[in-house]
């Protein structure tokens, strides 16, 4: 049971082959930083150095001293292994399109 003194959030973290929820209970008045740091999700993926990811709450991009409410989802943003633009020049450049191998793009 929560109480008003606590807060329960999450912290995510995914590489494309794994997927990280931890849900804990924070002290009201927690931030973005302290909740990751108590979640303990680092130790989870000692080959990442998850304190250069970007943070965001709910989708939106958040400060690491953002102060978080009741039910709020934090998320680690890894490092992008290519620019999506990047990806779909070289996909054009190769006659295929993102989606669609065959590149046929005229679907019923």
């Amino acid at each position: 049971m929560v109480d008003q003194q606590t807060i329960e959030v999450e912290v995510v973290y995914a590489l494309a082959e794994r997927q990280t929820l931890v849900a804990i209970t924070v002290p009201s008045g927690a931030t973005v930083g302290e909740a990751v740091e108590l979640s303990g999700i680092a130790k989870q993926f000692p080959e990442q150095d998850l304190s250069a990811c970007t943070r965001g709450v709910w989708g939106r991009l958040a400060a690491s001293d953002q102060l978080l409410q009741d039910g709020d989802r934090i998320e680690l943003y890894r490092p992008l292994n290519i620019d999506p633009r990047e990806a779909r020049r070289q996909l054009a450049a190769e006659g295929k399109s993102m989606g669609h191998s065959d590149g046929d793009t005229d679907r019923d």
